[in-house]
């Protein structure tokens, strides 16, 4: 099973391979993708993304985890974040939202079993 690529990304909106739905901020992995919706963990700009929003794509045994932090990269991503990926060996790359979909769209075409999770505004 492969990993959808990011079909097209502006501000606030995000179209997935797939998927008839467009999203403010997602989380894609091989076979799926859905709305990220920060209330479910309680996720702000600051702290930023924890380990409990990253878990439901880590377990769907992705090898790379791309995490795009905004527009304007306003979204922070804490070194446990980045620990905890690390550790339960996944590489992680933090970028910029646009750059972030272009790495993750590279690693689709590379049939790397990718996942990330995205937030299109700040």
């Amino acid at each position: 099973m492969t990993s959808p690529e990011i079909a097209s990304l502006s501000w606030g909106q995000m179209k997935v391979q797939g998927s008839t739905k467009i999203y403010k901020d997602c989380k894609v992995w091989p076979g799926g993708s859905r709305a990220w919706d920060w209330r479910e963990t309680g996720t702000e700009h600051s702290p930023g993304v924890q380990p409990a929003d990253v878990e439901e794509v880590v377990e769907k045994g992705v090898q790379t985890l791309v995490i795009g932090r905004g527009m304007s990269e306003a979204l922070k991503v804490p070194p446990s974040t980045v620990e905890y990926l690390k550790k339960k060996g996944i590489d992680v790359r933090v970028l910029q939202t646009e750059q972030a979909v272009k790495e993750y769209n590279a690693l689709v075409t590379q049939g790397v079993r990718v996942g990330g999770v995205f937030h299109s505004t700040c």
